[in-house]
């Protein structure tokens, strides 16, 4: 510590704002106003402090030893070791959550899943299950272990006369989709990205937009559940349905789920017509669109009246629609490079203004460059949002293509995002709430200077039969919205990121506190951030218990892992129970 401060005194007596002050410090130190030492024993006692600070010098200098080529000495107290070769760094794709582990399983059969959980549940040891690692909050996260399926991806069996594929829950929606595709077959709906593995997407709720089309756990109808204390369990809607339909939206907790059986449909194209709207034409045929269209999301732009439309149908016999822009792809850019360019000579250098190699980024790799200037500059991020709108003006039009590629949709690049999901009626009569959100949600964006960018996406689904679905509901014809609000993490400085992490959060206690009540509105499973305070916590669990079935679910745990083998702090803080959670050494 005291090499530490000597490093800090040396760099202020070195400013070049206080050029002298070296020089006022040596006179400090050596001006007295008593006289001159006279006798030999006075020369010896200061010849002794002389040496003594010449000692410390000495020994400091080879206690911090430099390489013979520094130019500059520095004293480096403290020195970071690399970490060990066997602790395992994992963390989601956002990077937002990481965690360092020496337990990183990855069994490639159900024998040894079941080995694996059956050895921790005697050594009372946890081992958390997680999947491809892109829930925004890190849900399947855990330092004291985790078990991943990777290895266990295969295709089991498919019956193209039932439409149903049998598959390890470990492979990857876009595997899935490649297996299926020689069959003629695919899956009813897809989320925005396809790297999710199959055990994961459906733990969590996972959906995909469509207001006459459930959440993907919808989609299973049978699955093997590998539990630490009971071992493997066949659950379907026929063998032990309370138990299947809880197991389905289980977030982990219940047990690995290490196969299922998905009902799919027959592989089809969807023709995608995407054009701009406003908030005044939306309320006028948003009944109509959301009944006769089989996909269909806005995306909202803050501090713009622009509303992006996307609707997905399958192609019409009797009409084929224009399938060129009336904008070429640079075209539609050239609004957001021109932005790009003056930004760079406003926050950078003309010299990087003029980079040919801005003419090769797509949209998003723009706006994520754009926002890394200012993330936090209202008027910065407007200018951005604007420039979004008209590039969407300049993208209208339609395309065609297999449903798999069509319904997938380029989130951008790094970002915190919260989502929520409540209930907005029927589709036979829709109750117009999704719109009231919207609407209260951009007014607030507006008045709390909120630095929001765009977009606010805004999809739709059916109702989930799976208790803790976000979107459950005992009626078949209630169907729920849900809107999603983000902040890009578009650079890696860490006072960058903590900034906008900070703004972030800030965003989303004021959407909490003035929307959510009012409409009934949930997070989804994978973007719940859980807070670190007590008085929020507490408010978080009351709210959960409100909504879902806490009380069963907690009770399925502890028949089925009774040691917490599944769990995490994450899990344990959202859904507390009466015995003490027991963490590995």
């Amino acid at each position: 510590m005291r090499h530490l401060l000597l490093t800090r005194l040396l760099r202020r007596a070195s400013s070049p704002s206080q050029p002298h002050h070296h020089l006022q410090l040596i006179r400090a130190l050596s001006s007295s106003s008593s006289p001159l030492p006279s006798s030999a024993a006075d020369l010896r006692k200061y010849a002794g402090y002389a040496l003594l600070v010449l000692g410390c010098g000495a020994a400091t200098y080879y206690s911090f030893p430099f390489p013979p080529d520094a130019l500059h000495k520095k004293a480096v107290p403290f020195k970071y070791a690399p970490l060990p070769d066997d602790l395992h760094t994992v963390s989601n794709w956002s990077g937002t959550h990481e965690v360092h582990t020496r337990v990183l399983l990855q069994p490639d059969s159900i024998p040894a899943l079941e080995d694996a959980l059956a050895t921790a549940h005697r050594e009372r040891r946890r081992l958390r299950p997680v999947g491809s690692g892109l829930s925004p909050n890190g849900l399947g996260l855990s330092r004291a272990g985790m078990v991943n399926l990777a290895l266990m991806d295969k295709v089991l069996d498919v019956d193209v006369k039932k439409k149903t594929v049998t598959v390890q829950a470990g492979i990857r929606v876009a595997e899935l989709v490649d297996a299926l595709r020689e069959h003629g077959l695919t899956l009813q709906n897809f989320a925005s990205i396809r790297e999710q593995q199959v055990g994961g997407i459906i733990q969590v709720g996972a959906h995909g937009t469509g207001a006459g089309l459930p959440p993907i756990d919808e989609q299973v109808i049978s699955m093997k559940l590998v539990t630490p204390a009971k071992g493997a369990l066949e659950l379907s809607r026929e063998k032990d349905p309370d138990l299947f339909y809880l197991a389905r939206c289980g977030l982990g907790g219940l047990g690995v789920v290490a196969e299922v059986t998905l009902q799919c449909v027959e592989r089809h194209q969807l023709v995608e017509h995407t054009f701009v709207s406003n908030a005044d034409e939306i309320k006028k045929n948003h009944k109509k669109w959301l009944s006769e269209n089989k996909h269909i999301k806005y995306l909202w732009i803050p501090y713009t009246d622009t509303v992006v439309v996307v609707q997905c149908n399958p192609p019409s016999k009797r009409k084929t629609p224009k399938l060129t822009s009336k904008y070429g792809k640079d075209e539609a850019l050239q609004h957001v490079r021109d932005l790009y360019r003056e930004s760079l000579k406003k926050y950078r250098t003309e010299a990087e203004s003029k980079d040919p190699a801005i003419d090769q980024l797509s949209f998003t790799e723009l706006r994520d460059q754009l926002l890394a200037l200012d993330p936090l500059d209202k008027d910065h991020v407007i200018r951005i949002n604007k420039a979004e709108a008209e590039y969407w003006k300049k993208s209208e039009g339609y395309r065609m293509g297999w449903s798999d590629e069509i319904l997938g949709f380029d989130c951008g690049g790094q970002q915190w995002v919260s989502e929520t999901c409540f209930p907005t009626g029927t589709l036979a009569k829709p109750s117009m709430k999704d719109l009231d959100y919207m609407e209260e949600l951009l007014q607030l964006i507006e008045k709390e200077d909120i630095p929001a960018p765009a977009p606010i996406e805004q999809r739709w689904t059916a109702r989930s039969r799976s208790p803790m679905s976000p979107a459950s509901s005992s009626e078949e014809d209630d169907i729920f919205s849900w809107v999603g609000i983000i902040m890009y993490l578009p650079t890696s400085d860490p006072r960058q990121r903590k900034d906008i992490t900070e703004e972030f959060f800030n965003y989303r206690s004021l959407t909490q506190t003035s929307l959510w009540g009012d409409y009934s509105a949930y997070e989804h499973w994978a973007k719940i951030e859980v807070p670190k305070d007590k008085d929020e916590l507490a408010g978080l669990q009351v709210r959960l218990r409100k909504r879902f079935p806490v009380d069963a679910y907690n009770k399925a745990r502890m028949e089925l892992d009774p040691n917490k083998v599944l769990s995490s702090a994450k899990l344990e803080k959202m859904f507390p129970g009466t015995r003490t959670v027991q963490h590995a050494k």
